[in-house]
Formats: structure tokens, sequence, C-alpha cells
């Protein structure tokens, strides 16, 4: 019984390695403190909060778990090749080799692909009131730039941070914004990081469009979200519904209650809710025809099945005059859409 007490446990009762976020965080506490600070820094913040806190996870790890971390280290390591490392100033060699330096430059402006901005990696690290106090006095056309480069929860506290006249104009702005000269940029990073190197690359970057400013607008209170969209509307008609199509799309009706999705049902004409159900989500099927009569339901359910295939346009169009109907009906009152935390007072 005594030899059996002192016997080693089975392997197979091994507690695992861990894995993923927990691996690299016993890799990193191995190394030293400087060591490991020049590898936080490359990380973006979501990163660092991520790792940080699967460092305090990881605390009491026991001394085989740390063994398995390194041994699946090395097992990933010896797969790679080191083709990469120095790739940059390997390629620039060869080109000024083969062409000349200033030929060889010259090819390299065509093919390298931009570098990262680091003047506009320091927007991921300000809280929303430190970026509008920031841009509070700068063009719009700035204002809008940064908003293009923030995610849309933080691009919409800094908007409604922004006086209220300008908002529809920024949103108009970040929907209509364009590719971005490097120009462009390298102001923004002097102003985001003083000194700042100036941009090389001639290039320009994409940001903004209807998608983006769509998402700004979501992540608004109600009531700025129905001035702002109220005002585009005057601004430009056109970019004001091309954006309310982008933030309520069809699936968006399974987020209404049964009650508010009855009413919106009852106004919508037959015909075009066949064709519009005819691409619906089945879920979204379902929940609509739980709101109908089991006649109503059955009777449209039966000319969904007899249309056949049809094209993606006509559907998308169909479901387009359902959403504009369901939009009529939220502003006069008659349902509501749902969804924001100050809906109601």
């Amino acid at each position: 019984m005594a030899d059996a007490a002192l016997a080693p446990a089975p392997e197979d009762t091994a507690v695992p390695a861990p894995e993923g976020s927990r691996a690299a965080a016993i890799l990193l506490m191995l190394l030293g403190e400087e060591e490991a600070a020049q590898l936080i820094a490359r990380l973006d913040p979501q990163e660092v909060q991520h790792l940080g806190a699967a460092m305090f996870d990881v605390a009491d790890v026991s001394e085989p778990q740390v063994h398995g971390v390194l041994d699946g280290f090395v097992a990933r390591a010896r797969a790679r090749t080191a083709i990469g490392f120095g790739a940059d100033r390997q390629i620039r060699g060869i080109m000024h080799k083969a062409l000349g330096q200033e030929r060889g430059e010259n090819m390299l402006a065509r093919i390298m692909p931009p570098a990262r901005s680091n003047g506009l990696d320091a927007l991921k690290w300000m809280d929303a009131a430190t970026i509008s106090a920031l841009v509070e006095h700068e063009h719009p056309q700035i204002v809008a730039l940064v908003l293009a480069h923030l995610e849309p929860p933080v691009a919409a506290e800094v908007l409604q941070a922004m006086p209220e006249t300008m908002q529809p104009d920024l949103i108009h702005r970040v929907a209509t914004l364009g590719p971005v000269t490097a120009e462009a940029i390298a102001d923004l990073e002097e102003l985001l990081l003083r000194p700042v190197s100036p941009a090389k690359a001639s290039g320009a970057t994409r940001r903004g469009g209807t998608n983006e400013a769509a998402q700004i607008v979501n992540n608004t209170r109600k009531t700025a979200e129905q001035r702002i969209i109220k005002a585009l509307q005057k601004l430009d008609r056109g970019l004001a519904r091309s954006i309310e199509d982008e933030m309520f799309v069809f699936d968006n009706l399974m987020a209404l209650d049964d009650k508010n999705l009855g009413t919106l049902l009852r106004s919508v004409d037959g015909e075009i809710l066949v064709v519009a159900l005819k691409g619906a989500d089945e879920r979204l099927r379902t929940k609509m025809f739980g709101c109908m009569s089991s006649r109503a339901a059955q009777s449209i359910q039966d000319a969904i099945a007899d249309k056949g295939p049809m094209r993606l346009a006509e559907v998308q169009e169909a479901q387009k005059e359902v959403l504009a109907i369901a939009r009529r009906l939220a502003a006069d009152g008659t349902i509501n859409l749902g969804g924001k935390d100050d809906d109601y007072v």
C-alpha cells in the first residue's frame, strides 16, 4: 500500500500545458522586464489588456506546465523559417544591386506595402475625452478623418462631444471621405504626435464611407441619432438614406417584439412581403409567421414556394421597402424599433 501511495501519478492525469494567451503570458513572464516591455510595446491596447489579465491568471502555474509551454514554443519555432526577418532590408539591397540606387528606389516606391502609421496608432490609446479635446479646434475634415480611424463606440463618444451643429456635417464628411492622401495622414500625425517624421509613401488610404458613418451614428444616443439623421436629410437626402440603410438592415427586424412586428406586417403589401421573405433568414421568417394568423402565414409560405428563383436585387429592393415602412411607422410613433438605453424617460 505504501509503495502504491508513493508511485508517481499516471501521465494521463497530468494537467495539460496552458495554451493561447495563457501560454503567451507564461513565456512573457519568463523574460526579463526589459525584454518583456519591448514585446508589450508592440501590441495593441486590447492585446495588452488581454495578455495582462492572462499574466495574473497564470501566477500559480506549475513547473510541468511551464515545461509544456516551452516545449510547444520550441516546436512551433522550429517549424518556422527565418525568411521574413529583415526582409525589407534584403529586398532593398537586391533591388539596388540589380537596378542601381535611383531606379531601385523608384521600383520600391511602387511595390512596397504602405508603412504602418505610428501616429494613428496613438488614437487607440486615447479615451474619447482626450481625443475630443485634441480635435475640438481643428478643421472638420481632420475631425472626420479622426472619427473614421476610431472604433465606432469611441467615435460616437467623440462625435457627441462636438457641438451639435457640427455633428451632421461630420457624419456627412465621414460618409464621403474617400481615399485619404499621405499628406492628410501626415497632418493628422503631426496633430497626434509632435514632432513626427513626414510620411514617405505617396499613396492614399481608404477610410470612411456610409458603412463607417452608419456604425458611428448607430453608437450614439437615440436622441442624437434622430437629430443627426434629420439634419443629414436636409444636407444630402440621398446620403442620409444610404446611411439609414446601413444602420437598419432587414435582419434587425428580429429585435422587434411580436406586437410591433405584427403591426409592421399588417402595414406591408402581401406581394412585397412575399418577395422580401424569399431571401430572409429562416429564424426571421419563423418569427414573422408567428405574428400572423395560421391562414395568413400558410398563404405567404405557399406564395414564396410558388415564386421560384428570384434575382437578389429584386429581393433586396422589397426588403428596403419593408424597412422604409418600418422607419415611417417608428417616426409616427406607431411602432418602437427598440434598441438604445435612453429610449425611455
